[in-house]
């Protein structure tokens, strides 16, 4: 089966944002994928919608296989249940078979635990707050281009998450390319 991997990149009003990290996972991707040298720059292909909020999504492997635009709608969410896997998912693949297993029968979004740790969602980087400052997973299942972007500016400290430390966290936040860093309120999360 060919191995495809996908962009997620958020159109707002015909701006493409946060390129310059989709253009660096993507070019990264390829090099170890598929030993593909040649760098693309996302942002000659794309070809924006002017008005309204979208979801561009960009397949490609050596080369982009195809570009859709796609209104965007977020998915609201209540309710998290943590949820032990060994999945390995380092690269965003459009493949999304074991993350969507995963969240069968779960609550209204998961949080996936690994060797013992805290990871991801399986639509977006997670986040705690200390009361001073932000704290991701110091080994997410996928680089996310905001969580490398907020990482890169020093919003964001990596540290080994388990389970049991969540009740040490005040806020509790939720980040993506689609919506951006995103506190959680009025949620539960199920141990």
């Amino acid at each position: 089966m060919k191995k495809e991997l996908l962009e997620t990149i958020k159109i707002e009003d015909g701006q493409i944002m946060n390129i310059e990290w989709h253009n660096r996972r993507c070019n990264k991707s390829r090099l170890e994928l598929f030993n593909e040298k040649k760098v693309l720059n996302l942002e000659e292909f794309i070809d924006p919608p002017k008005e309204g909020l979208y979801r561009c999504r960009i397949i490609y492997d050596k080369k982009i296989n195809s570009i859709e635009y796609i209104p965007y709608t977020p998915k609201k969410i209540k309710s998290f249940k943590i949820v032990k896997s060994n999945i390995n998912y380092s690269y965003k693949y459009t493949n999304r078979e074991e993350l969507n297993k995963l969240l069968e029968n779960a609550y209204d979004e998961i949080i996936i635990e690994k060797n013992g740790f805290l990871t991801d969602t399986t639509i977006a980087n997670i986040a705690f707050y200390t009361g001073e400052k932000w704290i991701s997973p110091k080994e997410p299942l996928l680089n996310g281009t905001l969580r490398e972007r907020l990482l890169s500016e020093n919003f964001l400290i990596l540290k080994n998450i388990k389970k049991e430390d969540i009740q040490k966290y005040s806020h509790f936040a939720l980040m993506n390319a689609m919506i951006g860093f995103e506190i959680q309120k009025k949620i539960t999360i199920k141990l």
